[in-house]
């Protein structure tokens, strides 16, 4: 490993530049506190995909919180240069920098005096927006997060439980619309229960908002089923790697991170790896409007017994097999029969196992943000797919030993 810590997300497969404007890049930062003989955060060079989660993962001490402070600018950095959406964060004022990024702690941070709605509708007031506009923001945002308006708007942030002040937290955090999110720790003192129920509400919020997001843990389970990246940190925040969680459960960089992974990555790739990261099939697409003829045509060409209808947003709707479209002619319409839940691609493969075993189709449709169609995924699919894995995995082991 190089002295100096410079990690791009293209060194993982499928990244998005954070150059594009919508991303968050950090380029040779450095944060030198008085009287500190090291660095806390040492050059570091770092850019995070649009749209992503990518977790800073680490133990208390490694620099994690200060380089994601870093980016906001609650700590200012002693050299280097930070781009936050295609602006230059260390050229605007910080308090107008801090109201463009949400930000998330650990017990929420809420606002003793205020209540439920006043907390989640600060920035946007002080953003200047008119009242009725917070207040339907307010309303929108408390929605979002499963909290009923009616209910919650007007009480105490002490009147809450743990998990309702952090889905406040969220809420506000969210409520401005910024393009990034940073949240230090968020579900940390939380019960187990708790604390995996707004794991599951972030990444549904993920899927439809699409924001950027620096996510500090200690947890290397949160951290797998959080991450669209993970960042594992040594001191000085020195980075061991930075990859998907598939990456880095089959080949760890050094013995660090092994440490950090511990034991069973068979089972953790299994509970961890998503559907995402499997090849998903195609099948033939159809539209309520195709002509069935078409469509049977299509079907036929490609050696297959069905085809999938999806809207015009390209969710799907339904199967619809040869039989149904024998001597049929024009749009084939409303004619079909149901296909199974689909599969979100965030799934892990172990849910996906859980799912296709309850079904009686060979194939489950796959949907990523909005609900858009991305392929199907079969038995067999997820079969090969956890083979492949299991050979990789047994392969980097031997040239370990070697």
């Amino acid at each position: 490993m190089p002295d100096k810590t410079v990690v791009h997300a293209e060194t993982a497969s499928t990244a998005t530049d954070a150059g594009d404007g919508h991303g968050i890049e950090l380029i040779n930062v450095t944060k030198r506190f008085p009287g500190q003989r090291t660095p806390a955060v040492d050059d570091v060079t770092m850019s995070i995909p649009s749209g992503e989660i990518v977790v800073l993962l680490g133990p208390s001490g490694c620099g994690k919180t200060t380089t994601m402070r870093l980016i906001n600018r609650l700590i200012e950095p002693t050299s280097g240069k930070i781009t936050v959406a295609g602006r230059d964060a260390l050229s605007l004022d910080p308090v107008e920098l801090r109201r463009t990024i949400g930000y998330v702690i650990q017990n929420a941070g809420l606002f003793p005096h205020m209540t439920v709605g006043t907390n989640v509708g600060l920035v946007p007031q002080m953003l200047g927006w008119d009242k009725k506009r917070v207040a339907e923001r307010v309303e929108e945002m408390l929605t979002l997060v499963d909290l009923d308006p009616g209910t919650f708007r007007d009480r105490y942030p002490r009147e809450l439980s743990g998990g309702q002040q952090q889905r406040v937290g969220v809420a506000r955090a969210l409520a401005a619309d910024p393009p990034a999110l940073l949240m230090d720790e968020p579900f940390g003192a939380l019960d187990p229960i708790t604390r995996e129920y707004l794991q599951d509400e972030l990444l549904r919020l993920q899927e439809e908002l699409g924001k950027t997001i620096v996510f500090v843990t200690h947890d290397i389970d949160e951290a797998l089923k959080l991450g669209d990246r993970i960042a594992i940190l040594d001191k000085g925040s020195r980075i061991a790697q930075y990859g998907t969680p598939k990456e880095i459960l089959l080949a760890p960089a050094d013995d660090y991170v092994q440490q950090f992974l511990g034991g069973n990555q068979a089972m953790k790739l299994l509970k961890f790896s998503r559907v995402s990261d499997v090849p998903l099939d195609e099948v033939t697409e159809a539209g309520p409007g195709d002509d069935a003829g078409e469509v049977r045509a299509r079907i036929q060409a490609a050696g297959h017994s069905f085809a999938l209808v999806l809207d015009d947003q390209r969710r799907p709707l339904r199967w619809i097999g040869l039989d149904e479209l024998a001597g049929v002619s024009g749009p084939i319409a409303e004619r079909g029969h149901p296909h199974a839940p689909p599969l979100r691609a965030r799934f892990t493969l172990q849910q996906a196992l859980e799912a296709l075993i309850q079904v009686e189709h060979e194939h489950v449709p796959v949907t990523g943000p909005r609900g858009v169609y991305q392929g199907t995924v079969s038995l067999a699919t997820l079969q090969n797919a956890i083979r492949d894995m299991k050979d990789q995995s047994k392969a980097r082991a031997r040239e370990a030993g070697a």
